[in-house]
């Protein structure tokens, strides 16, 4: 008889876990209906958002509440649906410079308002209340910093609560006391899956409570929810899943959301190949979370084995934009054999709409246990430093000709206003002495690679170009103007 009970739970739980399978799916597939089109850069900002609120109050599915003020005086609005007797929480941006979450919120209010769907919406809508808290630092959201306009971290203000952000944090937490809260972040692209060459794209976590790190009930049902997330996710991005460091930190808001009793689960948006705007990133939010929210409603993340957290790789750092192995440096008169690290780092441009790359050498030497999203082996290249030209490109065959002769910098005396340009070939000031070239940290990458007396490619600005091919199919971001 215990054999028989057995083996039906275990078909249970197996045409369960195929019934959410599905439906991943359909939310995968069909993501385009829903996704909000106004918000498709991440430099989104405060004013972005007010059409989209508006459009929210105004639809009787849907409250609407003005909960707070930003110190610069933006409104915080909480956006709730669902009949529910659980409360579940969900807020995004509370660093200014992390909005990936925050149009996945927009995405998913999109989604519960379509008539599609209608039985998971129904289950997920009549046993839960959803309360949606998007750009919680819309002052920081404005100049694309991390902080808020006083100059903090938010996340460090929960005890302390300087900030009217970090109030109403508090306040909406402590007045739902919802049972999951979903703290929503952007992490850095340079994290990977430990041990692997894969970007953490997303990296979920499990706040501790205390520093002895314990888990309690509170705990462990955020751990399950999230297990059932990262098997979402392996479908879409296998291998690409990190567990975000569960170090105690007693002034952040999720330890202590935590502790004050809500099962927290930390989403933190990492990298993703040829996704420089995360728009990938944003669709794997909406369907892991839309996903989780059906099995809380269906409790049927009580039955996921808790053990299978720690299953989830650790978060690393080990990854660079571009990575050149084994290439020949040449200093003074010897031969040595170097990797090379190089991030592409971004620089606002003026209203923080948009930005320019400004790369620089972030590590030299033997890098072997490190991963770039771009790797080049150069065993047998040796790095050729760059020449300057005054006079126009097409006297020496185009852009390309012009590389292939070694040249890096163009001289002359126009220039745009700009700092960046989109040709890949960096401009100069008639006149402007650039330093002696010598691969250095810090350092802008701007060289050549030449083989048995050969340049077969040029690295301008950190972007590596292969010169046997079209300069129009590659991946090149931008190079630099210097005064």
């Amino acid at each position: 008889m215990v054999r028989i009970i057995a083996v039906v739970f275990i078909w249970f739980l197996g045409v369960n876990c195929q019934s959410q399978e599905a439906i991943t799916s359909k939310l995968y597939e069909t993501y385009e209906t829903y996704k909000e089109p106004s918000l498709d850069k991440r430099r989104i900002k405060y004013n972005q958002l007010q059409p989209l609120i508006q459009r929210f109050d105004a639809n009787p599915k849907f409250e609407v509440q003005k909960v707070g003020e930003s110190i610069e005086g933006r409104d915080l609005n909480l956006i709730s649906i669902g009949s529910g007797d659980q409360n579940i929480f969900l807020w995004s941006q509370m660093h200014g410079n992390e909005p990936t979450a925050t149009q996945s919120i927009f995405d998913i209010l999109n989604f519960l308002d379509a008539p599609d769907f209608k039985d998971e919406k129904q289950e997920i809508l009549s046993k839960l209340k959803l309360h949606f808290l998007p750009m919680l630092n819309p002052d920081g959201a404005e100049v694309y910093q991390r902080r808020n306009a006083l100059g903090i971290d938010i996340n460090r203000d929960a005890l302390r609560l300087q900030s009217p952000e970090g109030q109403t944090l508090k306040r909406i937490r402590d007045s739902l006391d919802a049972k999951f809260g979903f703290n929503l972040h952007d992490q850095s692209t340079y994290y990977n899956a430990e041990l692997t060459d894969k970007p953490a794209t997303i990296s979920y976590l499990a706040t501790a409570y205390n520093y002895e790190k314990e888990i309690n009930e509170v705990r462990s049902n955020a751990m399950r929810v999230i297990v059932y997330m990262n098997n979402i996710i392996q479908n879409y991005a296998p291998g690409q899943v990190g567990r975000y460091s569960d170090d105690f930190e007693p002034r952040a808001f999720g330890d202590n959301i935590a502790k004050w009793g809500t099962s927290l689960i930390l989403i933190e948006s990492g990298g993703y190949r040829n996704d420089v705007e995360k728009q990938e990133i944003r669709k794997l939010n909406y369907v892991s979370i839309l996903s989780a929210l059906y099995t809380i409603a269906k409790e049927s993340y009580l039955d996921i084995p808790m053990e299978d957290y720690e299953r989830i790789p650790r978060n690393d750092r080990k990854l660079f934009d571009l990575k050149l192995e084994n290439v020949t440096y040449k200093l003074l008169g010897k031969d040595y054999i170097l990797d090379l690290g190089i991030y592409r780092q971004e620089v606002d441009l003026e209203g923080h709409q948009d930005f320019y790359n400004k790369s620089i050498i972030v590590d030299q030497g033997d890098l072997s246990t490190f991963y770039g999203y771009e790797t080049f082996d150069a065993s047998g290249y040796t790095i050729v430093p760059p020449n300057v030209f005054q006079g126009e490109p097409k006297n020496l065959g185009g852009i390309l000709g012009t590389l292939k002769k070694g040249i890096g910098y163009l001289s002359s005396k126009k220039l745009s206003s700009n700092h960046f340009t989109s040709e890949p070939i960096n401009q100069i000031q008639l006149g402007y002495q650039l330093p002696s070239f010598r691969l250095a940290v810090g350092q802008n990458p701007t060289f050549f690679l030449e083989k048995e007396g050969v340049i077969s490619h040029a690295v301008i600005n950190g972007f590596l170009l292969d010169l046997s091919q079209d300069l129009d199919l590659q991946n090149f971001g931008n190079a630099l103007i210097y005064r």
